[in-house]
């Protein structure tokens, strides 16, 4: 039975049908193939370094370095480091196929303080099942790291050792101050099966994340489909959710955690994950909208943890599995849910403030 006690909101429509244009980034005519660096392709030589002077060999203003079909084994030990102005174009059938290896931080692709790179098509497939070690959990399919103007779309990346996509900061020389990422767009990419996260975004500012899936992540904490969580001292600045599936995890759909600043979420489809549909932890400033939260292990959303300034509207929310709210009666907020004072499932507040929720609609 329904219970909304306030207007039904309309539902939105299905996640991950492509409705977004991913921007392309500015870069030179130059196209290299790599199979002119002798790249082979088969699945077991290792080809990082033929990788490598694709890359290198891209004039001044960039290029494309095109990746045919074919299944690339890459040490992620060493990655590919991908430089500025550039496309790593990757054929529909062509896989980067981490090599096993036992160390605790690793990358299959490196974007690290470069800016306009695009990557795009193909997968990348992590050694989850075929890690020689046990420990660490920073094995990444891409890291971008202090980078700005980059895109990545249209891509599968599964079974990482860590993530299959962390996005952050790091310090920049003489480590007085830290660089962060910006201006990072997510467009049409798969993350399944990934050990730690599906998406990490750490230190970053304007980071677009559209028409995505981020599912079935399990194996080491936090286990979420997307974690929006800056590492001290960074903060995060500035995410937009739009159109995407965060299913079948380990832990929550969405986490967003201390330091994250102005994050929207909308027209999201969030079920079956182990923890929360979505979880704020200490977020300052944010809007959820228009999202079908359902089938979650516990609430749908949770605002804890000094979360504040958040605006809830418009979401389904069905069948969670914990279906009350849990509300802080000494807190100003009790009185304002979807403007009545009592109960609603599927959502806990506590230690929170200045929260809205309005025209949502509850079943179970």
């Amino acid at each position: 039975m329904a219970v909304t006690g306030c207007e039904a909101a309309p539902m939105p429509g299905p996640a991950t049908v492509r409705r977004s244009v991913a921007p392309s980034r500015a870069r030179g005519s130059a196209r290299i193939d790599v199979r002119e660096h002798g790249v082979r392709g088969n699945g077991s030589h290792d080809d990082t370094d033929a990788f490598q002077q694709a890359v290198d060999a891209l004039p001044s203003d960039g290029g494309t370095v095109v990746v045919p079909p074919g299944r690339y084994l890459i040490d992620p030990i060493r990655g590919v480091r991908l430089r500025s102005r550039m496309h790593l174009e990757l054929a529909p059938d062509a896989e980067l196929l981490a090599k096993s290896n036992g160390a605790e931080r690793s990358r299959v692709i490196r974007i690290h303080r470069a800016e306009d790179v695009e990557v795009s098509g193909g997968r990348i497939s992590g050694d989850r099942h075929r890690h020689l070690g046990t420990t660490g959990e920073w094995g990444y399919g891409i890291h971008v790291r202090a980078a700005s103007g980059v895109t990545i779309r249209d891509m599968h990346l599964s079974d990482c050792w860590g993530d299959g996509l962390c996005i952050g900061g790091e310090w920049a020389p003489g480590r007085k101050r830290r660089v962060l990422s910006e201006d990072v767009v997510i467009a049409g990419v798969r993350c399944s099966g990934n050990r730690r996260q599906g998406l990490s975004i750490g230190g970053s500012r304007n980071v677009r994340v559209l028409d995505s899936e981020f599912t079935d992540t399990s194996g080491t904490a936090p286990e979420c489909g997307i974690d929006i969580e800056p590492d001290g001292p960074d903060s995060t600045i500035g995410v937009h959710i739009e159109n995407c599936l965060m299913k079948g995890n380990a832990s929550n759909g969405l986490q967003i955690y201390k330091r994250s600043h102005d994050v929207t979420v909308i027209d999201c489809l969030i079920e079956f994950n182990g923890g929360y549909g979505i979880l704020a932890i200490g977020a300052i400033d944010g809007r959820i909208a228009g999202n079908r939260i359902r089938h979650n292990r516990l609430h749908g959303l949770g605002l804890r943890g000094g979360t504040r300034g958040y605006r809830v509207s418009q979401n389904h929310f069905r069948n969670n599995n914990t279906r009350r709210v849990e509300l802080n009666r000494n807190s100003p907020e009790w009185a304002s849910v979807d403007g009545r004072e009592g109960t609603r499932p599927h959502v806990d507040i506590k230690d929170a403030s200045d929260i809205s929720l309005a025209t949502n609609f509850y079943a179970d």
